[in-house]
């Protein structure tokens, strides 16, 4: 492996100050998104169909608390309201380094999360270029990383969201010549046809949609994720249910097998603002400026949906201090909260500290 020409220390940036930052903003981010499915999962109760997509939550809350019980979970936990980590991930991601579609793939966007750790190792250590957001795009857009932007030695951090912001090169709006061959995503579960959940915010599709919008990728770029073989859903989601936003997969892949989902589930075109609230934009800084380039651009207004409430996401200072398918998750349902998972199973008790260093 080609090793940077620049040490790691020469680059000034403070990895303990950035996961400290990053640590806080997701947990006020997680309390938010609690709040936000209970919520949704009343008025889905009172009156189905409602709240588009409240369905949802309780697909992914029985899957959260099965892999809890049955100790699938792995760091960090509780995985409730998180993409969840799980055993084997690593199994997951070598079964997805042997598709042909990824060995053919020069650049691969994969998620940020845990999960997906290995998934980024995979691209980087076969000589691929890695394109990945940094966490729900607080402090910019995509970064990417070639084994050459970090000392070979340096390989698992350069793996996580902080080796990301520390050795990686930003990429802008303006980026000619970007072509990504394959997206990987996480899930909390996903169907045979092709219908995935996430956790509920929503930023692998605005990923995706401005991706289509660059022209980075199009409608037949392989999007693959990798779960547990518990995630994936016994019974097929209703296409008519999924949303116009959502991003269905086209490739799953567990620690045992490959699922080609033969999906004719359509993909978004784009970037669909009436879909996207002014408060999620207001977070958002490269949203921002896209909206404003493609509104000077037209001399038009775009729209915008629906006010939400979300969490205040305070901006980094600088680079160096900143009713579907029931699944086998489905068959046991909990009565109690996430936040009493808090130290069950391995891993539940663990630092901060330690989160921080395996993210």
């Amino acid at each position: 492996m080609q090793a940077r020409s620049n040490s790691s220390s020469s680059t000034g940036f403070d990895t303990a100050s950035y996961d400290a930052e990053r640590l806080k903003l997701d947990e006020q981010a997680r309390t938010a998104m609690v709040s936000k499915a209970v919520a949704e999962s009343a008025a889905e109760v009172a009156a189905p169909g409602s709240k588009e997509g409240a369905w949802k939550w309780a697909i992914r809350k029985k899957m959260w608390d099965y892999m809890e019980e049955k100790d699938i979970a792995r760091f960090p936990r509780p995985v409730h309201h998180r993409i969840p980590n799980f055993v084997d991930a690593e199994k997951a991601a070598a079964r997805l380094a042997q598709l042909p579609e990824f060995t053919a793939a020069a650049v691969v966007k994969v998620n940020p999360d845990t999960p997906q750790k290995m998934v980024r190792f995979e691209v980087l250590s076969s000589g691929k270029t890695l394109l990945t957001p940094q966490p729900r795009l607080r402090t910019g857009f995509f970064s990417t990383l070639t084994a050459a932007s970090f000392e070979s030695n340096t390989i698992m951090e350069a793996c996580t969201s902080a080796g990301v912001a520390k050795y990686g090169s930003p990429v802008g709006l303006q980026q000619q010549g970007l072509k990504v061959d394959m997206i990987v995503v996480g899930s909390s579960a996903v169907s045979r046809n092709g219908a995935r959940l996430g956790k509920g915010e929503g930023f692998a599709e605005l990923e995706y949609g401005i991706l289509r919008w660059m022209g980075a990728i199009d409608e037949n770029t392989p999007v693959v994720c990798t779960i547990h073989d518990c995630q994936l859903l016994e019974e097929e989601i209703d296409p008519a249910q999924m949303l116009e936003h959502d991003v269905p997969v086209d490739i799953i892949v567990t620690p045992t097998q490959v699922i080609r989902t033969n999906s004719g589930l359509p993909k978004p075109a784009g970037i669909l603002w009436h879909k996207l609230s002014p408060q999620k934009l207001a977070q958002i800084r490269v949203l921002q400026q896209l909206k404003r380039q493609i509104e000077e651009q037209t001399g038009q207004p775009l729209p915008l949906g629906p006010d939400e409430v979300l969490p205040p996401l305070a901006e980094r200072k600088g680079r160096g201090g900143k009713a579907g398918g029931r699944g086998r998750g489905g068959r046991r349902s909990s009565s109690s909260s996430s936040s009493s998972r808090g130290g069950s199973g391995r891993g539940g008790g663990r630092s901060s500290g330690a989160q921080a260093a395996s993210q």
